[in-house]
């Protein structure tokens, strides 16, 4: 690693591996370095060791293997309380025997601060969350939303500069949900906290991080901004995890330079983009976005790749049109149109042709 990243790096996992029974790593030679003020998303299914990697930088685990550093320095035998790091869990964690502001008055008299420091910090934390009337409540008066809320000003009130989430959002409705993201972010980054956020729901890390790590199976499997995560997946492993996507199976039969040809499995032979696919005669799965797909004839662009479907279903969804098809033997390939007026509409049992431009569609590793 050059010294520059090194320089400005604020938390640093190096080579960290942990097992719980000296056997299965559930991470496994994690190699990850965050710049002070970004917001990453650790983003996998359970099981994948996102959550571990959380709770080690916490504290709470302790790496097998590997160092892991805030601001240069290890941390992997301080105690969780002398990290400075703020916390915000899923099940909020309040105190129900205190006040609102006993709750975040608590994390500064542990750290020794005087009352009247105190008092002004709590109210800062909780004007910060739009919660300044409710300092005298209880959590038990409280709806899940500002419980949220309380337990996000909690882990903000003494000003840490790392903050730690764990599906902080899982227990919400969507639309409160949804307003909560934007708020997070949007404090992270008014006060640059280094944040890291734990989800599995790949529509919050991607509206939320400036980065996202993929896991799966104890490994970082791509590390990049949420654009480029959607439109240039590496794996078919994040392709299908992250947004929709429709796959075809087939084999390799010639790559040169930025484009292969793949033959599908019923025959029908495909120019893509390939990615991480070398040779002919290998196994290959071909992905492409439901809404890089095109079925109106005036609308598709020069040098477009046409296939033959037949229309499964169609179905009105306000904003969109989104079709159910049969391509290629794959009764499950979804197009998603824009609705607008000179936008054709469809119906089941139709034959159409379908097209895409080559460079959206992408050959990955089978």
């Amino acid at each position: 690693m050059a010294n520059s990243s090194r320089n400005n790096a604020f938390v640093e996992f190096e080579r960290v591996q942990k097992s719980y029974d000296g056997e299965n790593l559930v991470v496994k030679d994690l190699n990850l370095t965050l710049p002070r003020g970004e917001f990453l998303t650790m983003l996998g299914p359970s099981g994948s060791g996102k959550t571990t990697c959380l709770m080690m930088l916490a504290g709470f685990e302790t790496a097998t293997h590997g160092d892991i550093r805030l601001d240069g320095v290890s941390i992997n035998h301080i105690p969780p309380h002398k990290r400075g790091i703020g916390m915000v869990f899923q099940n909020y964690a309040l105190f129900p025997h205190m006040t609102i502001a006993e709750n975040l008055s608590f994390p500064l008299e542990v750290r020794g601060m005087g009352k009247s420091e105190r008092e002004q910090k709590v109210k800062r934390a909780l004007d910060m969350v739009e919660m300044g009337a409710f300092g005298g409540r209880r959590p038990s008066q409280l709806s899940g939303g500002q419980q949220q809320r309380i337990a996000l000003a909690r882990a903000l009130v003494f000003e840490p500069e790392l903050v730690l989430m764990d599906e902080p959002l899982g227990a919400l409705d969507k639309q409160l949900r949804e307003k909560m993201q934007f708020e997070i972010t949007r404090l992270a980054h008014n006060l640059g906290i280094t944040t890291v956020y734990v989800t599995h729901d790949q529509t919050e890390a991607l509206t939320m991080s400036d980065r996202v790590a993929v896991f799966n199976d104890g490994r970082i499997q791509q590390l990049a901004p949420p654009n480029e995560l959607y439109e240039a997946p590496v794996n078919s492993f994040v392709a299908q995890f992250i947004g929709e996507n429709n796959t075809m199976e087939g084999t390799i039969k010639e790559i040169t330079g930025n484009q292969a040809l793949v033959q599908l499995d019923d025959g029908e032979v495909i120019r893509c983009k390939p990615v991480n696919v070398y040779k002919p005669g290998e196994r290959a799965r071909v992905s492409i976005r439901p809404e890089r797909v095109e079925y109106n004839k005036d609308r598709m662009q020069e040098g477009a790749h046409t296939i033959k479907a037949e229309v499964l279903e169609f179905i009105y969804m306000g904003d969109i049109f989104r079709t159910r098809l049969k391509v290629a033997g794959n009764e499950e390939f979804i197009i998603k149109t824009r609705n607008a007026p000179d936008q054709v509409r469809l119906q089941a049992g139709q034959q159409i042709e379908i097209g895409w431009m080559p460079e959206d569609c992408h050959a990955l590793d089978a």
